[in-house]
């Protein structure tokens, strides 16, 4: 059985492919301003890779924000369920996900079979996100990929005390009016980030095996400053970005077997 998971975010497209229950590949690419062409796109580079068309496909299945616009979806699920399917899938052991992507973050609870126990998500304000970073990047003239590592060489973090991402422009401004170093104005931006999204988060409750995923989770100075937050080490899957559409796959994986064995005793 070839299964495909399609995860349409605000900043990436992502899709996971299962054969035979094993991950086999994988694609990202931005989603642009286009959704539906984004997530036909994305997923035809990921079955290329795979050696695979779209006619070999038994099954998709898409989530995140955009999962409506997946036209050749078969079915739709919360992308919530699917990072805590996902997570599970490559680290049994987690218990909580902080996931941060380009528009929302979010921090969910697990069960030890994967399930959602609770969540709280951050869908209607940039702060806590990586647009947050996005915006104060270019306030500085600095690309998004030169943020982690600048925040790395602060040795005294400017204190960003606005969660509203105005606000905070304007903060920064005055830090640089006041020539302040540029690393401290760096790091104390992924330090505003990370406590937004742990005090968000409280309600959920922070267990021992925390996964970090989504885009945000691949930027060195958001991960430094949640570990130093929380006191606790956080997990980083190889790929974070793909987290939701592997877990869209393998929820597909289990509807088609449940099928399968409901034919064979019919």
């Amino acid at each position: 059985m070839l299964i495909v998971g399609v995860d349409v975010g605000a900043a990436t497209a992502k899709t996971a492919i299962l054969k035979d229950g094993e991950f086999v590949a994988y694609e990202v690419i931005p989603t642009g301003d286009y959704v539906t062409e984004s997530s036909k796109e994305v997923t035809e580079k990921a079955l290329k890779k795979a050696g695979y068309t779209f006619k070999d496909v038994d099954r998709f299945v898409s989530t995140g924000y955009g999962r409506d616009s997946v036209k050749f979806a078969d079915k739709s699920i919360s992308e919530i369920i699917c990072h805590a399917k996902g997570a599970s899938f490559l680290i049994p052991e987690a218990r909580t996900i902080i996931d941060i992507g380009g528009q929302d973050s979010k921090v969910i609870g697990m069960r030890e079979n994967g399930t959602v126990k609770s969540f709280v998500m951050n869908d209607k304000c940039a702060a806590g996100t990586g647009r947050f970073l996005e915006v104060m990047a270019s306030v500085l003239n600095l690309t998004i990929d030169q943020m982690g590592p600048d925040s790395l060489k602060s040795v005294s973090p400017s204190n960003i005390s606005s969660t509203c991402t105005i606000f905070a422009e304007s903060e920064i401004i005055s830090l640089r009016a006041d020539r302040t170093n540029r690393e401290d104005m760096v790091a104390g931006l992924h330090k505003a980030v990370s406590r937004r999204v742990i005090i968000m988060g409280r309600s959920v409750g922070y267990n021992d095996k925390i996964v970090f995923t989504g885009g945000v989770a691949k930027n060195s100075g958001v991960v430094k400053f949640i570990q130093e937050l929380l006191e606790k080490e956080v997990v980083l899957p190889e790929v974070p970005q793909i987290i939701g559409a592997l877990g869209a796959a393998l929820l597909a994986d289990v509807d088609v077997g449940k099928n399968r064995k409901q034919e064979e005793v019919a």
